[in-house]
């Protein structure tokens, strides 16, 4: 069975695009989340906005999404995440990996 089948057919890949507020840049952020983007076989990017906030975009099967959401709620030791605003979406751009974006 390919990664996206199961014994139920193929699963359905959502689009997470979540907005991470706080002390979320120059701590790590981005690698923190290409690490638990990658675990979990996800696709996608994450960049800094010019505001002080952090931009996800992963797509993949919903429980790995939702558990990349409580990554992101969490984040690494030198963050203060104050707020995530996540939002399910279909899928738009095709993406092959997971990866920081400038």
């Amino acid at each position: 069975m390919s990664q996206s089948e199961n014994k139920h057919g193929p699963t359905q890949i959502e689009e997470l695009y979540a907005i991470v507020q706080g002390w979320v840049q120059g701590v790590g952020f981005r690698q923190f989340v290409v690490q638990q983007a990658r675990a979990l076989h996800l696709r996608g990017y994450t960049r800094n906005k010019n505001n002080g906030d952090v931009e996800v975009v992963a797509q993949g099967a919903r429980p790995a999404l939702e558990q990349l959401l409580e990554h992101l709620r969490q984040g690494p030791s030198a963050a203060d995440v104050r707020h995530v605003e996540a939002e399910w979406r279909t899928p738009g751009e095709a993406m092959s990996n997971f990866t920081i974006r400038w």
